[in-house]
């Protein structure tokens, strides 16, 4: 490989170099190698999609090997396909390279040549670079990568610097100067166009535009590019809108978590009985289609926020795997810009539902991913540790059942028993009078108008007040505009100027006024969303033994009435809640009704048939103390109530 006779820093002979600025190599026979300078070719390129390595590659090494002066070789040659702004832990592992047939010898990337280079048996004496932000695209990780090659006595050039090899003192000091500077230039450059790009997907986000594959459930709607050059070459942006057939089960789904409380897996089967009714979805890469339903699929739906009509960006990051970045982090349109699918309250809660059912096992019986298991615990995910908000396993002692919580040190803050257990035989007692009591029961009216006097008095006071702010800066905001005109009519001398200054201000005020009616819209509807305990007169009277109930039934009954059991074993109480949302009561009635069949014995047929009715929440009720429990952490079925 020749070198360029005119290049700085032009080598003597290689006897002239000083034996300090690499490593002395001996041939077999023990003599001094004199031969040429061997250098490591280390190259980058950022992305196989912006970028071409089969060109890119090629061209660093024959910059360098231009750059190279007489009596130099390229021995070996270490290139990635990867951003040079990962952290130099993680570098040298992308395997992007194997996807394409680049011209060059590969002999591995960053940390192969670190390896080498540090191991003491290196077959170079240097590395050469491009340029040395091809080394890294932060600063530290450039000058890390400079130190640890110095280190192990290996030199780094770049071929558009001037090369100095020989030992006598020279232009070093300028030549660290200058690099330095490059390197922070080129990491100036990255974020400076990394802040850019940012703010034009900002902007691109808030004007309703999408990336990527449209949802499942959206059709694309192509729209031409505004910029004219980028027009005529065909490009286009694109817009969301309904797919007829597909939106339907979005909000089929949605209903299903929202209202029965259903599980990936579960509603995934669901789909999965008709899928002419259902069509699964399809990748972005067709070849990947599994031609079903599956629990990531059903999953992905239910933490889009694209569907309450909202354009949202950066859920996911990029260049990590995908992982979903925080939702402090997402970037949300001011306003809906393509029809929603569904409500924001619907997609809260179905967010909601995801985080009360972490890591929740949704099949009844025994757990089969365990062969021993044979127990089943009809309360197993709605029993939680009032103390560590932990949830209680079941576990059994001899041929009794209990719930126990038992946490390791590092996960409680406060001082916990080291095994706090309640028996499920007075879990059943209490649950069985709280749904004769509280939801199925002659008073149950009076006690949710109670509970829901108790805990409101002070938030209906807040909302009240709140109303009234607003009501009043909306009345304030009208005498403005009145004002504003009553000031154009008794002006003496009107000039263009004073009637546009007046116009802009009228037209603040009225932006102003339509803001403060939108905030009053959201208040009103708080309060008109409230819990009304006359609804649950929609519920059918009886009594309920969950101990006679099928576990599948006993835990659609829970999950419908969004049942939750917290247990203190300091003062050995139990908190039951329950809520019903709008689109379940009809459901809950149903659940309900078999329920109390089974009960009293009249009815032993399966599950009905799912149906959906009026709107309908059941108030939370609050802790009772019960009477002491006897040894084992049982509570006394004797209770003398089961809530406020």
């Amino acid at each position: 490989m020749g070198g360029n006779p005119n290049s700085p820093g032009r080598f003597p002979h290689p006897s002239e170099a000083t034996a300090g600025l690499r490593p002395a190599r001996s041939r077999s026979n023990g003599k001094p190698d004199t031969g040429p300078l061997r250098l490591a070719l280390l190259a980058r390129t950022s992305t196989e999609d912006q970028q071409d390595p089969t060109i890119s590659i090629p061209r660093q090494l024959r910059t360098c090997e231009n750059a190279l002066p007489d009596g130099v070789v390229i021995v070996a040659h270490y290139y990635d396909i990867e951003s040079g702004r990962k952290d130099l832990a993680l570098r040298g592992r992308s395997r992007a390279h194997e996807a394409f047939d680049i011209p060059v010898r590969r002999d591995g990337g960053i940390a192969d040549l670190l390896e080498a280079a540090e191991s003491g048996n290196a077959q170079f004496d240097g590395v050469i670079c491009e340029s040395i932000d091809r080394i890294a695209r932060r600063t530290y990780y450039g000058t890390l990568i400079e130190h640890r090659l110095e280190r192990a006595g290996i030199v780094l050039l770049a071929a558009d610097e001037p090369i100095i090899l020989t030992g006598r003192r020279g232009n070093k000091a300028t030549q660290i100067l200058t690099r330095r500077v490059k390197q922070g230039v080129a990491e100036w450059y990255v974020l400076d166009m990394l802040e850019k790009a940012w703010g034009g997907f900002e902007q691109h986000t808030e004007q309703g535009f999408n990336v990527g594959i449209p949802p499942y459930g959206y059709r694309a709607e192509r729209i031409p590019h505004p910029v004219p050059a980028r027009r005529a070459e065909g490009k286009t942006k694109t817009r969301l809108a309904l797919d007829r057939v597909r939106a339907p089960i979005v909000a089929k789904i949605y209903q299903w978590r929202v209202t029965l409380a259903m599980g990936y897996e579960v509603i995934a089967e669901q789909l999965n009985s008709d899928l002419t009714l259902n069509p699964p979805p399809v990748p972005p890469d067709p070849a990947r289609a599994k031609g079903y339903w599956t629990s990531s699929a059903v999953r992905d739906i239910l933490h889009n926020p694209k569907y309450t009509g909202y354009m949202v960006w950066n859920r996911r990051a990029t260049k990590s795997g995908g992982r979903v970045n925080a939702a402090s982090d997402w970037v949300w349109s001011p306003e809906p810009t393509h029809p929603a699918i569904v409500s924001v309250d619907t997609y809260l809660r179905s967010v909601g539902a995801a985080q009360r059912r972490e890591r929740v096992r949704e099949a009844p019986g025994a757990n089969s991913a365990l062969p021993h298991a044979t127990q089943v615990y009809p309360f197993r995910s709605f029993v939680w540790c009032s103390k560590c908000g932990l949830r209680m396993n079941g576990r059994v002692r001899r041929t009794t059942h209990y719930y126990a919580c038992a946490p390791k040190k590092s996960r409680v803050d406060a001082p916990h028993r080291s095994v706090a257990l309640i028996r499920e035989d007075a879990l059943q007692s209490i649950v069985s009078k709280f749904f004769a009591l509280r939801i199925l029961g002659s008073d149950r009216f009076l006690l949710a108008a109670e509970a829901l006097g108790a805990g409101e008095s002070t938030a209906q006071t807040e909302r009240a007040a709140r109303l009234t702010a607003i009501q009043q800066q909306i009345s304030d905001r009208e005498n403005r505009r009145r004002k504003l005109m009553r000031s154009l009519e008794i002006a003496d001398e009107v000039d263009d100027e004073f009637v546009r200054d007046i116009q802009s201000r009228i037209a603040e005020v009225r932006a102003e006024k339509r803001a403060l009616q939108e905030q009053l819209k959201a208040v009103e509807k708080t309060v008109s969303e409230q819990e009304n305990p006359n609804l649950l007169d929609t519920l059918p009277f009886g009594e309920i033994d969950v101990s006679k109930l099928p576990e599948e039934l006993q835990r659609r009954l829970y999950d419908v009435f969004r049942l939750e059991i917290h247990y203190d074993f300091e003062t050995r109480s139990v908190k039951v809640s329950a809520t019903v949302f709008f689109e379940a009561l009809g459901i809950a009635r149903n659940l309900a009704d078999q329920a109390i069949r089974i009960s009293s014995g009249k009815e032993t047929t399966g599950l009905v048939e799912d149906s959906t009715g009026p709107v309908c929440s059941v108030p939370p009720v609050g802790f009772e103390p019960t009477h002491p429990p006897p040894e084992g952490g049982a509570l006394s079925p004797e209770l003398r109530g089961l809530g406020t």
